[in-house]
């Protein structure tokens, strides 16, 4: 079975800032796609986010481009194995400078929290009990 892919790109006001604190994640770099303009950063096999200079970024819309620090442009979700897995990566975040963005969800059969990365860009992180999940 075909395995879609998203890829999502993102203005950044630093690549190498961006290339640091993704690394700093856990998350794997692919230099075949990364250059000084861009980061090509692998977050599963079918998950990707490009991290795109506000000049590179301009390249493929005619909008302007939001200023993510001060505007919401999107939320961005992360599925988790576990609760601890949730906190694990908010705190690896805000390790390596990202923020933790409002206050953590729990819902019992869900747990989340969020960070926002460098540029303000935020990620959510959820968890769900997976017996939940099948009803």
């Amino acid at each position: 079975m075909y395995q879609q892919m998203i890829f999502v790109n993102l203005a950044t006001n630093d690549v190498a800032a961006s290339r640091s604190f993704y690394t700093a994640l856990g998350y794997t770099i692919n230099p075949q796609f990364s250059t000084d303009e861009c980061v090509c950063v692998a977050i599963s096999d079918t998950i990707v986010a490009m991290l795109l200079s506000k000049k590179r970024y301009a390249d493929f819309t005619k909008k302007e481009i939001v200023d993510s620090a001060k505007s919401s442009e999107v939320l961005l979700c992360l599925s988790a194995e576990s609760r601890e897995k949730v906190d694990e990566l908010v705190g690896k975040a805000v390790a390596a400078g990202g923020t933790a963005s409002g206050e953590a969800q729990d819902q019992g059969f869900m747990y989340g929290r969020a960070f926002d990365d460098l540029d303000g860009h935020t990620w959510e992180v959820m968890w769900m009990d997976p017996a939940a999940v099948q009803g």
